[in-house]
């Protein structure tokens, strides 16, 4: 199939191979190689989503990072001998760069150098459906590259230094500055516009109780919102690919509810991203009910749920009323339970699992596997308690209609 195709007599290329990159960490005195290596196995996931093929890893040992390259310069020439002889292009760090940082990485390295936060937004961007969501990633993306300007447009300076000697890059640098604050605010004015109708929704809704799921991204919300509201929400394995909030009365044993597919958080998520998702982060801090969802099957389970929890806090959202599910339990098996070991021997390690997080989360715990159906009667029943709980508690007058 060929890759090009014609508008008129203009010949457009389209890319149909995945970039090829490398990442870069670093391992400061206080982390692990093993600690990293599983950070960049996420990294790696993003990348993935984002369309790019990683080819290797590269790290280094530092107390600090180098304020002119991040990692040091013998360090940065080496990643650039190995893109020039493997033809890499793209550049991935799994922490947050500098204008200038960045400007002297690609001199050195000759390779599109972008960090994490870049790397999120760029995949919000892509999945971003609604005009809110589109919105609300352009503002982050803005943010991000306003205290950045000046590092990238060190290459336009015709010198630095005395009087007079201004250089066209530092009349651009203004320029752009003055474009980038004027479309923030923009963007913060529609934000607002959009914020007033979502809150106006929201009033309209009545008396009824509401419920958000959240968690890590990927941990499976939208493939149980699936399950038991019967939307047709997007559910992939991939990160973010729900940005933009669903919302759907439910029904259980004549008790209604609202509930809310929410995007999921993810360790460093970049701050802008937090802020501008504002209007969409009001539907979890306006809950009366957190549906924590997390994947029992990642070998860093604990730490995405502390993340999701810290996260909530963050927004206001810490002391609201949890329940925790843990999903792909079947995937839990096939994971962590050896072949050989007897059905008895399966059931008592399954039976300690449960027990440990009942005694942590105060009996507030559900184990399913979405994808099998394997538990959801169990949750159903659980979450139609504490929503009945919820409502006689709120609304004792109206309990002999219901």
């Amino acid at each position: 199939m060929s890759d090009k195709w014609t508008l008129g007599e203009k010949a457009i290329l389209i890319r149909t191979e995945p970039e090829k990159a490398v990442m870069v960490a670093l391992i400061r005195p206080e982390q692990t190689e093993q600690q990293i290596q599983e950070y960049l196995d996420e990294l790696e996931f993003l990348a993935l989503t984002a369309g790019a093929v990683v080819v290797k890893r590269f790290f280094q040992r530092l107390q600090h990072p180098d304020p002119r390259t991040f990692i040091g310069s013998g360090k940065a020439a080496e990643v650039g001998a190995y893109c020039e002889e493997h033809g890499v292009e793209l550049v991935i760090f799994d922490d947050d760069l500098s204008g200038k940082q960045t400007n002297i990485l690609e001199e050195i390295v000759k390779c599109k150098i972008i960090d994490r936060s870049t790397l999120i937004l760029d995949i919000f961007a892509k999945n971003a459906q609604s005009a809110q969501a589109k919105t609300q990633v352009e503002l982050a993306q803005m943010q991000y590259l306003l205290p950045r300007l000046r590092g990238l447009w060190t290459h336009l300076e015709r010198q630095r230094g005395g009087i007079g000697m201004r250089g066209p890059g530092e009349k651009e640098i203004e320029t752009d500055r003055r474009i980038i604050n004027d479309r923030i605010a923009m963007l913060k004015e529609k934000l607002q516009k959009i914020d007033q109708q979502a809150l106006t929704q929201r009033k309209t809704r009545g008396e009824m109780i509401r419920v958000s799921l959240v968690g890590y991204t990927n941990v499976g919300k939208s493939t149980i919102m699936n399950e038991i509201s019967k939307a047709e929400v997007l559910a992939e394995n991939k990160l973010f690919a729900t940005l933009d909030t669903t919302v759907r009365k439910v029904v259980f044993n004549q008790m209604p509810f609202l509930l809310s597919d929410t995007v999921g958080f993810i360790r460093k998520l970049p701050h802008h991203l937090v802020e501008s998702f504002k209007s969409t982060l009001d539907e979890v801090r306006e809950s009366d009910l957190l549906i924590h969802v997390v994947d029992i099957s990642h070998p860093q389970h604990n730490d995405q749920l502390e993340v999701v929890s810290r996260t909530l806090k963050e927004i206001g959202a810490g002391d609201i009323p949890v329940l925790y599910v843990f999903n792909k339990m079947d995937m839990y098996r096939k994971n962590y339970y050896d072949a050989y070991l007897t059905d008895t021997e399966r059931a008592a390690l399954e039976a300690e699992l449960r027990e440990k997080w009942a005694e942590k989360t105060m009996n507030r715990a559900v184990f399913i596997s979405a994808i099998n159906r394997e538990g959801i009667e169990d949750f159903r029943e659980k979450l139609t308690e504490q929503v009945t709980a919820l409502y006689f508690e709120r609304y004792p007058h109206k309990k002999e209609f219901w």
